[in-house]
């Protein structure tokens, strides 16, 4: 009997000492252990009241200001004109009428006052029949041209709602290249979206989209749907209207182009008071300077413009300005290309006189010129 419990006790001792080892070192394999490891989760503290993080406050700040734009039009379709032939009517009967159809368009708007102004891309309402603008929170109305201005591509609307939260404008020339900024639009009509990048580039030209071309150049992503909205920095003022993309495919490539609020504040400002932008003109045509041109009129750099042309009878003829001169200051501006040439003249006020300073003969002159008002010019 001894000899039973001395071998149960050594039998319970080592199966207890087991049964610890187990427990402590791989309690995954006992029945009522732990079949995992629970993770250690850090979680962030909660965000209290008036906080924000990343770019959400600039984000709030503008969504509101941005709409939607659905334009239509009719498209008339002719009939086959072969169906007025005889031969044809006999087998098919009597030919239908032109058929139409309408088609429909998305773009985005910014609002600029309480007063119900909307800015936008002037190629957004283009040709358009009817124009329903939604705002963010949900309203929806039919809009009014005040006004549009083909050469900047920038259009005025006004519609009829209360309570509106017109967007903050900020100051175009005080931004820099790698600075963060967010566009706001309603790309493919998916609804009101935001993306974010930094701005590129700034004063591109001489891309051949507008006649005034003074771009600020982004990566933030712009897609068709886009135009018209809002560019706004890290504070959620506005800085530009997006208007263009570089792309092949019709999708975004990282290249988008925004006009500055500087010069669309201004024509939208002219449009609002008379319904048209007016605009200086001197009457010239004028082209880059390039390198060999440079070498050939003995000039140091390629700044300046070249007066290609002279309009009989305009205020640059008048006043003795001939093709071959260059131009290098207006109105104590200096002059680095023929885009910046054109701007600087179309701020000019028509009826007013101009100091130009020009180049002849490697002579430099100083002459006035009275300056004309732009004659109206119609873009496709």
């Amino acid at each position: 009997m001894r000899r039973l419990w001395l071998i149960f006790a050594q039998t319970a001792t080592i199966s207890l000492a087991v049964l610890f080892v187990v427990s402590t070192l791989k309690s995954d394999l006992l029945p009522w252990g732990k079949r995992g490891s629970i993770a250690t989760i850090r979680e962030a503290p909660e965000i209290g009241a008036g906080k924000m993080t990343g770019f959400s406050a600039a984000a709030g700040k503008a969504m509101p200001s941005v709409v939607n734009i659905f334009t239509s039009h009719e498209v008339r379709f002719p009939r086959n004109p072969l169906m007025d032939d005889p031969f044809f009517r006999r087998f098919f009967g009597e030919p239908e009428q032109d058929q139409t159809r309408r088609s429909i368009s998305l773009g985005s708007g910014v609002i600029v006052s309480q007063e119900g102004y909307i800015l936008t891309n002037h190629h957004v309402i283009k040709a358009a029949d009817e124009i329903e603008v939604a705002l963010s929170d949900g309203r929806k109305s039919m809009a009014k041209v005040v006004g549009s201005d083909p050469e900047t591509d920038l259009a005025v609307l006004k519609v009829d709602f209360r309570n509106l939260v017109p967007v903050t404008f900020g100051h175009s020339e005080s931004i820099k290249v790698g600075d963060v900024v967010l566009a706001i639009g309603n790309p493919f009509g998916v609804g009101e979206t935001v993306t974010m990048g930094i701005v590129s580039a700034l004063g591109r030209s001489h891309l051949g989209i507008n006649t005034y071309e003074n771009f600020i150049q982004t990566d933030a992503a712009i897609n068709p749907g886009n135009s018209g909205g809002a560019l706004v920095d890290s504070n959620g003022n506005l800085v530009g209207i997006n208007t263009a993309i570089y792309s092949q495919s019709g999708g975004s490539l990282g290249i988008g182009f925004a006009i500055p609020v500087s010069l669309a504040k201004n024509v939208m400002e002219q449009i609002m008071e008379k319904g048209a932008v007016t605009r200086g003109w001197i009457g010239v045509e004028v082209q880059d300077i390039s390198q060999d041109l440079a070498d050939s009129f003995g000039l140091s750099d390629t700044r300046g413009a070249l007066i290609a042309g002279v309009f009989r009878g305009g205020p640059a003829y008048s006043a003795g300005i001939r093709p071959g001169d260059i131009l290098v200051e207006l109105a104590g501006k200096k002059i680095t290309d023929s885009s910046s040439m054109l701007n600087s003249i179309a701020e000019l006020e028509p009826g007013t006189q101009a100091s130009l300073k020009i180049l002849r003969g490697g002579k430099e002159m100083k002459v006035r010129v009275s300056v004309g008002k732009r004659p109206d010019v119609k873009r496709r």
